[in-house]
């Protein structure tokens, strides 16, 4: 556990310096995606996340989805179910239109690994409880980018929010029984950036690293980072391999299982609010399990880089 507190507070204390790392290795495995993408057999699924661009080919926007699935068959439930992306950092609007949004439903199912049932105080998690590893990466890149973090401005506190995920006993005791570690994660993802290095490339981590030099180091951040956010899918796809994992499988499963007890309950209008990184094994298990097929796509604006 002491070595536990001690990474903790190491990353706390290096955030700027690991993020700006993490960046330049995102970039690797991101462009890595693309190898793996043109030699997958099956046509890719529904998109979760997208970048903008103008006539000139500037980047203007980083979207995400919203995509509704109803009944496929006349057998399948009655219900609407919408996955909509996250982006776990953005701008403050993208989370305000995000919050009307969930007024509307009968239930919004979200992510957080933490104890059953588990409320997010409005404004966001306390400092001692906001501590741990993703979260202050996470708070490094939203104060690099001036973005605003999820957890401080979606309203977790509506009745209809319903924590769908598992609790770190949980979380642990699924890396135990299926003998995944931390250690096998960092090794597809390096594997992942080797196989990219040897197909060459144009080495955009020296986009990354001009960035951080520009006047506007928050907006040419941004930019340099948006086509590494479009990939988010394609990196998970990595993580969950052919076996799938903790970290997308199992917690999807999860969230299902809330999904199930919601529409038992008598809902008939559900989102599910996670990464979306995580949705396109989310839209398989919705297809195979539930009957349900994607009829309509709605994008919303996370990032405004105009």
């Amino acid at each position: 556990m002491n070595f536990y507190n001690s990474l903790r507070h190491f990353l706390r204390r290096n955030c700027l310096l690991l993020t700006v790392l993490g960046l330049a290795l995102a970039a690797d495995v991101a462009r890595g995606a693309d190898v793996a993408a043109k030699s997958a057999e099956k046509p890719a699924s529904t998109k979760y996340l997208r970048v903008v661009r103008n006539a000139q080919e500037r980047t203007i926007g980083l979207e995400t989805a919203i995509v509704s699935f109803g009944p496929a068959t006349a057998k399948a439930a009655n219900v609407q179910v919408d996955l909509v992306a996250a982006i776990h950092i953005a701008d403050k609007g993208y989370y305000q239109e995000l919050n009307k949004r969930f007024a509307r439903y009968d239930a919004v199912l979200y992510e957080l690994v933490a104890p059953e049932g588990t409320r997010i105080p409005k404004g966001g998690r306390k400092e001692k409880e906001a501590s741990n590893v993703l979260s202050a990466m996470q708070l490094g890149m939203k104060d690099l980018l001036k973005l605003e973090f999820q957890l401080d401005q979606v309203d977790y506190t509506r009745k209809n929010l319903v924590h769908a995920d598992l609790s770190p006993e949980q979380f642990v005791k699924s890396m135990r029984d299926r003998q995944e570690g931390f250690a096998d994660i960092f090794t597809r993802l390096l594997a992942y950036a080797l196989a990219k290095q040897a197909q060459g490339g144009d080495g955009g981590e020296m986009q990354l690293l001009m960035a951080m030099f520009d006047k506007n180091r928050s907006l040419a951040l941004k930019r340099a980072m948006a086509d590494q956010f479009q990939e988010v899918e394609g990196m998970m796809a990595v993580l969950e391999g052919p076996k799938g994992s903790t970290l997308i499988g199992e917690r999807n499963k999860r969230a299902l299982e809330v999904l199930k007890t919601q529409i038992a309950a008598g809902k008939k209008k559900i989102a599910i609010f996670y990464g979306g990184g995580h949705m396109p094994d989310m839209e398989k298990r919705l297809q195979a399990d539930f009957s349900l097929k994607p009829n309509q796509t709605q994008w919303l604006q996370a990032w405004d880089m105009k």
